[in-house]
């Protein structure tokens, strides 16, 4: 299964607040050319919580097509209503996916054994590959490695997203599962060390504005090339700090407008990005190369 640095992607909006699909091709084409390894769709990243049934499908299925078979394309099809979440993965299922990410169910704030039912009904469900994400900051329920083991055991439960950004908690996970199943950081400050411990690699939100940089240090990791994957990464904590100063994803978005990618555009009741952050943002993608658009 997928291995190496899969970018979180942003879902560009236009000024009338639609799916801007001209940016979300040119963002595509980026990260074809810049080696990531593959996309998330209507993740965390991607505003999947303030998309329609209709617009999430259909954002999808143009990525799958924009994609057209140059670099794998995960879906999120999250709820915290199981039945909804089922709905929703065998929609996009139909779109030509490769794999769906499903986190744990937040607000509810469920159980060990409602969190195990949540996705063990999921998988029966749907014959995609499933990626499991916990990310206990968001959602609130921590999804704890004994559950994931025993999620695990599903055939197409194939690894899991986590960003605790404890790497105790990546040790105690791999205590428990095959070696084979497959183990990704959801937290761009701890990618190398989780690699380090045998991680497989990153849903990376960095590896929107800097995608050559985040898939090398994943592969300079994975080859045990680990001084030269810390020259790389330590390029990127600064950014890493500064895309991260206010909720994802208010400042990746206005990043990428900086780089002329896409219009700055975001959903309430997200806002856009505070000008006290600016300088920071312009100076931290300085220090990891990036060229920005020159502004009248």
């Amino acid at each position: 299964m997928f291995t190496g640095s899969l970018v979180a992607l942003v879902t560009p909006f236009d000024e009338q607040n639609r799916v801007d699909y001209a940016s979300l091709k040119r963002l595509i084409d980026f990260h074809v050319a810049e080696g990531s390894d593959g996309l998330v769709i209507a993740g965390t990243t991607g505003e999947a919580a303030t998309l329609s049934r209709s617009e999430h499908v259909d954002l999808v299925a143009h990525s799958v097509e924009l994609a057209n078979g140059r670099l794998p394309i995960v879906a999120g099809a999250s709820s915290n209503s199981t039945a909804q979440a089922i709905e929703l993965s065998l929609a996009v299922s139909d779109c030509g996916i490769d794999a769906l990410l499903l986190v744990v169910p937040y607000y509810n704030k469920p159980t060990q054994e409602g969190i195990f039912q949540h996705f063990s009904a999921i998988a029966d469900a749907v014959s995609k590959p499933v990626m499991l994400y916990n990310v206990p900051g968001r959602t609130v329920a921590d999804m704890l490695p004994e559950t994931v083991a025993r999620l695990a055991e599903y055939d197409n439960i194939f690894g899991i997203k986590e960003a605790t950004g404890d790497i105790d908690r990546l040790q105690q996970i791999q205590a428990l599962v095959d070696k084979d199943f497959k183990l990704y950081s959801g937290d761009d400050f701890t990618v190398l060390p989780f690699i380090e411990q045998g991680g497989h690699g990153v849903v990376s939100v960095s590896g929107n504005v800097v995608p050559a940089a985040m898939a090398r240090l994943c592969k300079l990791a994975s080859s045990g090339e680990y001084a030269a994957a810390k020259a790389v990464d330590d390029t990127l904590q600064p950014l890493n700090s500064a895309l991260f100063v206010e909720s994802n994803p208010i400042p990746v978005k206005w990043a990428l407008h900086e780089m002329g990618m896409i219009s700055p555009h975001i959903r309430l009741p997200l806002t856009e990005h505070s000008e006290q952050w600016h300088d920071a943002m312009r100076n931290a993608l300085g220090l990891a190369g990036i060229q920005l658009e020159a502004r009248a």
